[in-house]
């Protein structure tokens, strides 16, 4: 039962009463008694919730690294692995079997089951093998784990399918779930801002590197180093890339040219599993182009001007409507689109330029609870739409005070929407093509922060890292 080492290091504390960490125990315990309470007024039957196992590779005892299910943690606070919690009127029962002279060998002393009952205020705590004579008739969100599954449906004695294909009592508890996570408590905008605080730093640090970097991997390094110097993980694989067009690039390889922009979209998870979800992109020379400028300014006001319209009631779609149009706006002004701005936005002309959705949600997730499908980011009612400015929409519903989200606008010169026979002429009367040619040295442009939706308006957590291009280049000492 391999735990964390900050588990272990808390438990130890609270065994010997050292006032901070009792006081850090105190507010987690009393922050999942308030979450298990708010569910049980929108519940009324049990629920059991795994934490998942890490998977191998190569060979058993060859761990990828552990990532506990994000209801689990949302409830039971600590990553705790192979464990299960099972809730009913408020009360929490712990299910993890205490640790074996091998685990003392290979991972030093761990926290035993009473210890970690204690830590997140669990009523009782038993061990794994009595979970199957306490779960029937509990609802339950599967971990996304092939054998995991079976063992879940087996303990339950009833064929669970995937979290995204949720069925009788087990939909009522997404859905109980889901309201419950879509708007933070104080415990969770702790860390929330902990992950942004550390993503900022990550990125400063990339940003005053790379005039000294070769390489994409060399710039990624810098970045991903101050968030493990934090004890944190990324919250999802990183993209630090010259070749911004390619949305989610996975690959470091590629060398670093004085006239390239470095497209950097980098974030924090903490040890408890919140996440902080960022994008800036700069020039590796340390100044714009005049063309790059140009075309980054579009972006950032599409950005500012999304974020200038988030508070309570609004709806998530009008603000990427507002990026859509804002975009559109400033390429007909730069010369590039052709045409009036309501008609082509109407016709989702934009889509040649900007063809994903302005943001999601952020929280235990870097998309925060995507694993239960739409359930979470469209208000209930609503479909994806088929239309392409809408189909990659992840948030379709009014925002709310407490709930976090990304605003991420971007300008891409994507080959394959651009440079394709059927491709041209479906754009051909909206785009100048010699115009666009002459920003050749722009293939993807995204700026990302993370907005907290406040009662009054809104509050960026991640807004001490530099965005205008004049701070941009100033940072970075070009």
């Amino acid at each position: 039962m391999p735990i964390a080492l900050d588990i272990a290091s808390l438990t130890a504390s609270l065994k010997n009463s050292h006032s901070d960490t009792l006081g850090e125990a105190k507010t987690l315990a009393d922050t999942l008694r308030k979450r298990r309470k708010r569910l049980f007024e929108l519940i009324d039957f049990p629920v059991v919730l795994w934490s998942g196992c890490a998977p191998s590779r190569n060979y058993p005892a060859n761990k990828l690294p552990f990532r506990a299910s994000s209801h689990f943690l949302y409830f039971a606070g600590l990553p705790l692995e192979n464990a299960a919690i099972r809730m009913e009127a408020g009360r929490l029962e712990l299910f993890v079997d205490d640790p074996n002279p091998d685990d003392f060998l290979w991972h030093g002393k761990q926290p035993t089951r009473e210890e970690i009952a204690e830590l997140i205020g669990a009523n009782t705590a038993h061990p794994m093998g009595e979970l199957r004579w306490r779960s029937q008739g509990c609802a339950t969100i599967p971990v996304q784990d092939v054998m995991l599954n079976h063992q879940q449906s087996g303990t339950l004695n009833r064929w669970l399918y995937s979290a995204s294909s949720l069925s009788w009592i087990d939909w009522d508890l997404a859905y109980a779930i889901v309201k419950l996570r879509l708007q933070h408590d104080a415990g969770a905008l702790t860390e929330l801002q902990k992950a942004a605080a550390t993503t900022v730093d990550a990125h400063k640090s990339g940003m005053a590197g790379t005039r000294h970097c070769k390489t994409e991997a060399e710039v990624r390094s810098a970045m991903e180093s101050v968030i493990t110097a934090r004890n944190m993980t990324c919250a999802y694989n990183s993209i630090v890339t010259v070749r911004g067009e390619v949305l989610h690039n996975d690959r470091y390889h590629n060398p670093l040219q004085p006239g390239d922009l470095l497209l950097a979209d980098v974030g924090a998870e903490t040890a408890m599993g919140w996440a902080s979800d960022v994008t800036r992109t700069w020039p590796v020379s340390g100044r714009f182009s005049p063309t790059q400028r140009a075309i980054y300014e579009v972006v950032l006001a599409a950005r500012d001007a999304c974020i200038s319209k988030i508070r309570p009631d609004v709806e998530y779609k009008d603000i990427h409507m507002l990026a859509a149009t804002t975009l559109t706006q400033g390429l007909l002004d730069l010369g590039i689109m052709k045409g009036d701005v309501e008609e082509l936005v109407e016709m989702d002309a934009h889509t040649a330029f900007f063809p994903h959705g302005v943001g999601h949600l952020i929280g235990l997730d870097v998309h925060d609870m995507e694993d239960l499908g739409d359930l979470a980011g469209y208000e209930l009612g609503r479909i994806r739409s088929d239309r392409p400015g809408l189909k990659f929409l992840r948030l379709d519903r009014p925002l709310q005070a407490g709930m976090l989200v990304s605003i991420e606008p971007g300008f891409y010169q994507v080959p394959s929407l651009l440079n394709y026979p059927d491709k041209r002429e479906q754009y051909q009367e909206v785009v100048d093509w010699d115009r666009l040619a002459e920003f050749s040295d722009v293939r993807g442009i995204r700026i990302e922060d993370d907005v907290l939706v406040t009662e009054s308006g809104s509050e960026i957590i991640t807004a001490d890292l530099p965005s205008h291009p004049d701070a941009i280049e100033h940072f970075m000492g070009g």
